[in-house]
Formats: structure tokens, sequence, C-alpha cells
């Protein structure tokens, strides 16, 4: 590979983040990349600046739920909204922190289950146990997570890393970042593209 990896920060209970991650190694590798996935929390920007789930927001929430079907159906892929939604993603976001184990580019086929457990089933990933479960389909031995769950080390990085997420001006999911280049949004997709094939503009 070639370049440095594509920072792809998004908060696992983003719709938009769901669909962006469906398509981001690819654009990734068309471009000689890789995938540097980096859950944050949007809670700890609503804290920052204000705000709510944008589901939430009075006229933006009708529109946005119509808009997310639209676009799913657009790139041929499920969205099943989970019973409780927008939900807490701590425990997901622990588990991808503890997955890389220090390398950035790692533990993408955790993100990927995960996200489609909750968007594409409509299932559980808010609990430890319903991350615990998905984990353990890809063949992650549970007794290790369900530890890492609530170690203190995990828990210092994951509230270390939304941190960094903020100081980098991370406001939104999903948000890729391309050397110091921010793009917000699963439609700013085929202009990162653009920026890629042309080397920026």
């Amino acid at each position: 590979m070639t370049g440095s990896p594509l920072d792809f920060y998004f908060d696992f209970s983003s719709p938009y983040g769901y669909l962006a991650a469906e398509q981001i190694e690819a654009l990734a590798k068309r471009h000689g990349r890789q995938v540097a996935w980096r859950p944050f929390l949007l809670g700890a920007v609503y804290k920052k600046i204000g705000g709510q789930p944008l589901v939430h927001q009075p006229l933006k929430g009708d529109y946005s739920l119509r808009d997310m079907q639209r676009s799913a159906r657009e790139l041929g892929l499920a969205l099943r909204f989970p019973e409780s939604f927008p939900f807490a993603s701590v425990a997901a976001c622990r588990a991808v922190f503890w997955r890389q184990a220090g390398d950035p580019t790692a533990a993408g086929d955790l993100v990927m289950a995960l996200y489609r457990r909750a968007f594409a089933e409509g299932g559980d990933i808010a609990s430890s146990e319903g991350v615990l479960a998905v984990a353990e389909s890809l063949g992650i031995e549970r007794a290790a997570l369900e530890r890492a769950l609530q170690d203190p080390l995990v828990k210092e990085k994951t509230r270390a890393e939304v941190e960094a997420a903020l100081e980098r001006g991370v406001f939104g999911s999903p948000f890729i970042i391309v050397e110091d280049e921010p793009f917000w949004g699963a439609d700013r997709l085929p202009v990162i593209e653009r920026w890629l094939s042309r080397g920026g503009w």
C-alpha cells in the first residue's frame, strides 16, 4: 500500500456512518490506501458544541430518516433500525480499540460486523452482551473481550481517542481525514475519490 491511511471517524449509532463504512475500504484500496478505523462518540460533540441526534431535530429528523433509507436503496444495502435508536456505542468503541491492539488499520472485520448487526439486521450493539455476541461470531475470545470492556486502560484509550477526534475538528459521522484534508458526510465519498485521483486541488 502507498500513502497514509484514510482516517475514518464514525459513531456506531450513525446510519450514515454505516453506509460510508460499507464503501470506504474499496475506495481506499483503489488508491493504494488502508483505512484507519476511528470510532468516537457523537455525545461528546453535543456536550462540546450543543446539539442533539439528527433524527431528533425538528424538520430535519423526518427528512433524514427518509434520506437514510433512500441512500441505502441506492447502494443496494439493507437498512433496519435497532429497537433502541439512537443508541449508546461506548461498548462497541472499546471493543474496537482493544481489537486494534496498537494497529490503527486493524479491526475492520469487527467494525463491519457490528455495523451490520445494528443496521442491516436491526440488532443490539448498545449492550456489552450485544457486542460480545458479534465478536464471538468472528471467533474473538469472548472472555478476553469481556474483561477488556471493563479494563481501565481500554476505557482510558477510548476517552483519549474521543478527545483526540474533537481536537482534530471531528464533529459528525462519518468524518474522513485524508492527510490533513477533512471531509464530512457519506455524500463526500465521491469527492474524496476525485481528491485522491488528482492529488488534491
